[in-house]
């Protein structure tokens, strides 16, 4: 399976990449939303986006709009894993149509978790 992190901290990319990759996922990841776009218009499409709120170029929430406008893109599930513990905010982004919401710091049983309730572990 195939994973795309997308977060403008380096040091949050590499956590979150080793954590997918010790769940089996074949790793990508980029900086911003835009990134993201770019990533898996090129392909191949991941199965699984974690996806950081607040970036440049273009946040989480836009980068989750864009990927839910595409219909070839309805497949891949979307995580948001970010600070934004707002409620008013994890409505926004459940809305837009993120899977699940992952508030930092978070530990890898949170995200394994989450994973197998979807049914990506």
């Amino acid at each position: 399976m195939r994973a795309l992190v997308i977060d403008d901290s380096r040091a949050m990319r590499t956590i979150l990449t080793r954590m997918m990759d010790t769940f089996g996922y074949e790793v990508e990841a980029v900086a911003d939303g835009q990134q993201a776009i770019e990533a898996i218009q090129r392909g191949p499409q991941p199965d699984v986006c974690l996806v950081d709120w607040n970036m440049p170029v273009m946040n989480g929430l836009d980068f989750i709009i864009e990927v839910r406008k595409n219909r070839a893109w309805r497949d891949i599930t979307l995580m948001m894993v970010t600070t934004e513990a707002e409620q008013a905010n994890i409505v926004r982004a459940l809305a837009a149509g993120a899977h699940e919401y992952v508030i930092k710091p978070f530990t890898p049983e949170v995200i394994e978790d989450k994973l197998a309730m979807l049914g990506l572990l």
